[in-house]
Parts: C-alpha cells; sequence; structure tokens
C-alpha cells in the first residue's frame, strides 16, 4: 500500500488503518508507514493518559472537599464510595503509568483549581479553603480519610 493510499486509510477506517501499520511495524516495513499519523496517534496517547489523570484527581478532590465540607450526612456514604473508587483508580493508573508521578504536583494544582470551582458553584452557601489543607503528597490523597482527622464522622 502506498503512503497516499495509507493516508486515505487513516481517513477513512482508522481501524483497518491501525491493523495495517501493525502489520507493517511487525514485518519492519518502516518504509511503507504513515510516520505522521503514527506519530499523532502516539501523542493523543499521551495526552488521553494525562487527561485521564487530571480528571480523576479532579473527581477525587470534589468528593473530597464534599465530604470534608458539606454537611449532609446522607451523602457521606456515596461520596467515600466515590473517593474509594477514584483512588483505586488513580493507583492503577500510576502503577501501568509511573511516569504521571512526575506531574503529581502540577496535575493536584490544577485539579484542585477546578475541584474548587465545581463544587462552590454545587454548594453556594459553604466556605471552602483556597488550597487543599492536608499535603498533597500521593500517600496522603490516595491513602488517608482526611475526614476523619479532621474530626468528621
Amino acid at each position: 500500500m502506498a503512503l497516499t493510499e495509507s493516508r486515505s486509510l487513516y481517513e477513512q477506517d482508522i481501524l483497518l488503518w491501525v491493523e495495517d501499520t501493525v502489520a507493517k511495524l511487525r514485518a519492519g516495513d518502516f518504509q511503507g508507514l504513515d510516520l505522521d499519523h503514527v506519530i499523532e496517534e502516539i501523542e493523543a496517547v499521551g495526552r488521553s493518559e494525562r487527561r485521564e489523570f487530571l480528571s480523576r484527581m479532579t473527581r477525587l478532590l470534589e468528593h473530597l472537599l464534599k465530604r470534608l465540607y458539606v454537611p449532609l450526612p446522607d451523602n457521606y456514604r456515596g461520596w467515600e464510595q466515590t473517593i474509594r473508587h477514584q483512588r483505586s483508580e488513580l493507583r492503577i493508573l500510576l502503577k501501568s503509568t509511573p511516569s504521571l508521578k512526575a506531574l503529581w504536583e502540577g496535575t493536584l494544582e490544577e485539579g484542585w483549581s477546578i475541584a474548587l470551582d465545581n463544587v462552590s458553584g454545587e454548594y453556594e452557601g459553604i466556605r471552602f479553603p483556597d488550597r487543599w489543607p492536608f499535603g498533597g503528597s500521593v500517600e496522603v490523597l490516595l491513602g488517608r480519610d482526611v475526614w476523619l482527622e479532621a474530626g468528621g464522622t
């Protein structure tokens, strides 16, 4: 398949393009590769991992904020379940992609900003802290039930 045919294949049927590209890579046919799209797809994988990391961090922080500061005991169990689930998913993500740990601090800051905006809009009468008050280590965010330490039930 010529380079121009491969490019049109990418635009017409990405699954077929992936299968064709994998076959060429396995066969060592590097000349026949559609390198522009190979590069584009590899970059997209990295962006997707970072996006998932930020999304899960944000959701975790939203539910930690709710559990810590929103006095609605009937919701505590559901928020705690979401906290456990997001922690578990973040652990899996960090185990499968260890380089994400290098992005932890920046992701925590960005996730905090988004979570604070979201939760503040949802619970307008409640004052939330401007900064995460319990330290930003992986161990704290993924392992400690900070609402118990803060005197919650």
